[in-house]
């Protein structure tokens, strides 16, 4: 179920993600953004705003809580073991939705561009907590609901993230 006028909006004070297709609302989901804030800036572990597009998909077939690194499958399926033995990593599970900005330097070019600083929308733990903010600057979402977005959205799919 792919369409052109389908689009994707974010806010953050609401630590939501809506998908729409036109003017008719598809599914809603918690989500987590940065427990910095907004913002754009490289190396600032904020969530970038702005118009955004999905620049890349990964992890199609992929089982739910594969563990990814640098966007590749490590081979791992996420468990409360893999969680003692690498207490410090950030989680990257399931499917990403990696983010390109669109708006030459608020969210793309220079110390700003969202496509460098690695921004995703991806799967997370389960005993992460949503509906606040928690991340480093990407977008956490439940595996179940990140597959669910996945499966209905292209790679072009256009994203507001608004505060």
């Amino acid at each position: 179920m792919s369409s052109n006028n389908q689009y994707i909006e974010v806010f953050l004070k609401e630590q939501k993600l809506y998908l729409h297709e036109g003017d008719k609302l598809i599914e809603e989901f918690y989500i987590s953004t940065a427990i910095n804030g907004a913002g754009e800036k490289m190396h600032s572990e904020c969530t970038p705003r702005g118009m955004h597009k999905i620049y890349e998909k990964t992890g199609y077939g992929c089982k739910p809580g594969t563990v990814f690194v640098a966007r590749q499958p490590t081979g791992e399926i996420y468990n409360s073991e893999l969680q003692k033995a690498y207490p410090e990593r950030d989680w990257v599970l399931t499917r990403i939705l990696q983010l390109t900005g669109e708006q030459e330097g608020i969210n793309k070019g220079g110390e700003v561009d969202t496509l460098e600083r690695m921004i995703y929308i991806h799967g997370s733990p389960d005993n992460v907590e949503l509906g606040v903010p928690g991340s480093h600057g990407c977008i956490r979402m439940r595996n179940e609901d990140v597959i669910k977005l996945f499966d209905k959205i292209d790679v072009g799919t256009i994203i507001h993230i608004n505060d």
